[in-house]
């Protein structure tokens, strides 16, 4: 369990405009290390020629992987993609999946990936799993909708949640704030929430730095929440042994709380219990690393691919869920 900005899997790349080589992992079919040049003015890819040998599992079919795949990768226009193999496997019930990928923009260029389906057809495996299908996340969305009742602001409404799960001693999600304000003021449309998933194994005091937030959204609200974070990240080379108590009680008092009674709370069972509901209900996302968003369902290592593409894909996923956004054209700050 660590506290990681990026670690970049077959999935987070899924999320990302790059192009996973995954020609280690499948070889048959071979990756195609060079595609036919796309019809003048056209930008049409063309793949090698698929080989009905390669399709030997009954299930998942063609239009099951690619309905999949849609809702992965349809944020980005760019992005084609051509099932080149279905094929069974030693295990029964499991299916190998060969996806050809390529780029509009480097049209010349492709490569391969490779993932696993379960015999329920329920789950995709590749260095994690993830639920497969046509609408893969409705069922992480659902949870969310029920559970995740941490601090917020923006909209009201749970149709389009943006969830952070952080950890207030991890580096990593002190840097993730920036990328939360973005969103913020480029989705006025989302619900914002944060729930603790401290890691204790790593962070001694992240567990008590996220009961104090707690006791401080409860006695002051959820502004002042928000306010005691970014006051903890903005001190957190002071969560030391020494400086743990000086710190927290800063945080504390320029959240507008009083340390005496915030302190009083964060010490009880009930506090303490709801820091680990928080990260219970990461692990039932799957998640292993903090800073991690949930958009939707749609579980995404903060950090794991650029600004610009992170708010393409909140877009496309409120869109895909029914909820109308309008992307401004010009970027907030990052990039």
């Amino acid at each position: 369990m660590k506290c990681m900005k990026v670690k970049m899997t077959i999935w987070s790349a899924m999320a990302a405009m790059v192009l996973v080589s995954a020609a280690g992992l499948a070889q048959t079919p071979a990756a195609p290390a060079t595609l036919a040049a796309p019809q003048a003015g056209t930008g049409q890819v063309t793949f090698p020629k698929v080989d009905l040998k390669n399709f030997t599992a009954d299930s998942p079919t063609t239009a099951e992987v690619d309905s999949f795949l849609r809702s992965m990768w349809g944020y980005d226009d760019n992005r084609v993609w051509e099932v080149a193999g279905i094929l069974k496997t030693a295990a029964p019930g499991v299916s190998k999946v060969v996806v050809y990928i390529a780029d509009k923009s480097q049209p010349e260029k492709g490569t391969s990936t490779v993932f696993f389906t379960t015999p329920d057809g329920k789950h995709a495996i590749a260095d994690r799993v993830i639920n497969f299908g046509a609408n893969p996340f409705v069922e992480n969305r659902a949870l969310l909708q029920a559970r995740a009742n941490g601090p917020s602001h923006g909209a009201k409404s749970n149709d389009l949640m943006l969830v952070e799960f952080a950890d207030l001693q991890c580096p990593h999600c002190k840097e993730g704030q920036e990328m939360m304000k973005n969103l913020a003021a480029d989705f006025p449309e989302a619900k914002i929430v944060f729930e603790n998933f401290p890691l204790t194994e790593v962070h001694p005091y992240a567990a008590q730095a996220a009961a104090v937030g707690v006791c401080v959204r409860k006695l002051k609200g959820d502004d002042a929440f928000f306010n005691y974070v970014q006051n903890v990240f903005d001190k957190q080379d002071g969560l030391t042994a020494a400086n743990v108590t000086v710190t927290l009680n800063t945080a504390v008092t320029a959240a507008g709380g009083d340390p005496t009674a915030v302190n009083t709370c964060a010490a009880t069972q009930a506090a303490k219990d709801e820091v680990i509901a928080g990260r219970k209900l990461g692990e039932e996302l799957g998640i292993e690393q903090v800073p991690t968003i949930v958009v939707n369902g749609y579980v995404l290592t903060l950090g794991a691919v650029p600004y610009n593409v992170l708010r393409r894909i909140v877009a496309y996923r409120a869109n895909q869920d029914g909820i109308p956004v309008h992307l401004q054209p010009q970027l907030t700050t990052l990039r």
